[in-house]
Parts: structure tokens; sequence; C-alpha cells
């Protein structure tokens, strides 16, 4: 008879199928590769179309002086950046990543840039938040609940500790609304991206995986059954570049 206690769930990583327990640490790895250029290959990826985006996130949050905002997957400190001037000396702003060398990168910059007596930087897991309940009126993830193992899991967690009525906004790559320009779109992800990986970073796979795990992430309508399974209330998401980015949206009750 076979043990069921060796039998462990798989999950997707990129196109493979791998063990639940080795995908956060695969996902290490390739952030540990490009923590260093992370910012510079954004720019080039998307033509410097993610400012645009995540401008658009930042006004939609609904952020003002006095909030505490949780910036999670929050990188290189784009929008815990911008936040820490919204919310003032009266706010906290945190942010959040999993990869060590993501958040130095990030804590590097945003102190060489003066940010410092309202922010905080921590190492967390998006599915085991170590923060107490009802504590963020706003909760931000931009590019970060794809690489997740256990999405439905991070979701109820960004739930607990966001206050009643506070706010979680999932910015992510989704599903090109037309046919053509989705063709046009893989065309670019699998040739270009690897191939820009390789040239500034010297290191195609990481980008390789980056573009397959885009296609694996759920499309808009997926992903925002998934918000509200969780919870959440009055869902609704907002199409960018053609559905290329989705900018999710929804409240606690």
């Amino acid at each position: 008879m076979n043990d069921p206690r060796k039998t462990e769930s798989t999950t997707h990583f990129g196109y493979q199928s791998v063990p639940e327990s080795q995908k956060a640490r695969k996902v290490a790895e390739v952030f540990h590769s490009v923590a260093a250029k992370y910012d510079l290959m954004n720019d080039v990826l998307s033509g410097g179309l993610h400012r645009l985006w995540k401008r658009f996130t930042i006004e939609l949050s609904g952020v003002r002086r006095g909030n505490r905002v949780l910036d999670i997957a929050g990188g290189t400190g784009d929008l815990t950046l911008q936040f820490s001037r919204l919310v003032g000396e009266s706010g906290e702003v945190v942010l959040a990543d999993i990869n060590d060398s993501m958040l130095k990168v990030g804590r590097d910059r945003l102190l060489d840039r003066g940010v410092a007596g309202n922010v905080r930087f921590v190492q967390a897991d998006a599915e085991k938040l170590p923060f107490p309940d009802n504590h963020f009126d706003v909760i931000t993830i931009a590019f970060g609940l794809r690489n997740v193992t256990r999405k439905e899991d991070a979701l109820r967690s960004m739930l607990r500790v966001l206050k009643p009525g506070g706010r979680l906004l999932v910015l992510e790559f989704s599903k090109p609304s037309n046919a053509l320009l989705g063709k046009v779109y893989d065309a670019y992800s699998f040739a270009f991206m690897p191939l820009a990986g390789k040239l500034i970073t010297n290191d195609a796979d990481s980008y390789r995986y980056l573009a397959e795990s885009i296609r694996m992430h759920p499309d808009q309508e997926t992903l925002k059954s998934m918000m509200a399974g969780a919870g959440f209330e009055r869902v609704t998401y907002h199409n960018m570049t053609g559905g290329i980015v989705a900018l999710h949206r929804g409240l606690k009750p």
C-alpha cells in the first residue's frame, strides 16, 4: 500500500509541473537572479508602460493621509515610494516581499531617495502574512500574485489583515481581449523577453519562466471569481493595454 504521506500536491512553475514545496524556492532563484536589473528590464520590456499601469493603481487605491498601506511583492518600491508621499507622517507603508534580494534592492533604493520615516520593510509570504487582523486600509500586489503557489490562501490572508471597508488592488498581467493582439503578444513574450533577458541580465531562462508564468495566471474573470470566493465584495477589474494587464479591485465587507 502506498504511504499517503509521500504523495505531495503539484503546482505549475511556468509550464513545468513541480511539487508545491519546491515552487517558492524556484521562484526565489528567478528573482535573486534578476533583482539588480529589475527596474531596467521593466522599462525595456514594457516600453515604460509599467509606470502608467502603476500610476492608475495608485489613483484607484484612494490612499490618503494617515492611511496604513501594505505593498505586497513590493520589489524595488515603485508603489511604496508614491504611497509614502500620500500617507504622510501620520501614515505608514509596509513594503513586503518574500525575496530578500528584491527587498534589499527596494530598501536601498528608497533610502537613497530619502524615504525612511513612514516606511517599514518586511520579508513576508503572501500566503501567511505576519500582521494583525483588520490592520491595513489598503493592500496592493503588483505583478506578484502569479508567482504565489496557493493564490486562494494569499487572498484570504490579505482579506484577514485588511480593515472592514479596506481595499485590495491586484495589478497583474492578464489575457488580451483581442485574438490578434494575443498572437502578437505571444510572439513578443516567447521571443523577445528571453532574448532581452540574455542580453541585459545574462539570464534567458528567468525571463522565459516569467513569460510562461503570465500564461498560467488566471484570466480576468477567473481572478475576479477567486477574489469573490475569498470573501471580497464589489470586485471589479479594469483592462489596460488591450487586456495585457488588468487591475482588479475588491473591498472587505
